[in-house]
């Protein structure tokens, strides 16, 4: 299953948008949604962002790239969360 994951881009720490990813990202939100094919991820990424009003909000150095991967590699590089 793929989940997508939307990252929120500077074009001052990366100015080819190829470049940018999880690692380098201001911010990485992953979608709770999964899908089997990758054009239906990428989908409920493009959903997502037409839903909220983040374009409004960014900067002409801000960019969003939508990322679709296997959840388990997601889960995997994710650190766990332990509740006491």
């Amino acid at each position: 299953m793929l989940t997508a994951l939307v990252l929120f881009c500077s074009l001052a720490v990366t100015p080819d948008l190829r470049d940018c990813d999880r690692d380098n990202a201001m911010t990485v939100i992953q979608m709770p949604v999964q899908s089997a094919n990758p054009a239906t991820c990428f989908l409920h990424g493009q959903a997502y962002i037409a839903a909220i009003s983040i374009g409004e909000e960014m900067g002409d150095n801000e960019r969003i790239k939508i990322v679709c991967t296997r959840k388990e590699t997601v889960d995997a590089s994710l650190p766990r969360v332990t509740v006491k």
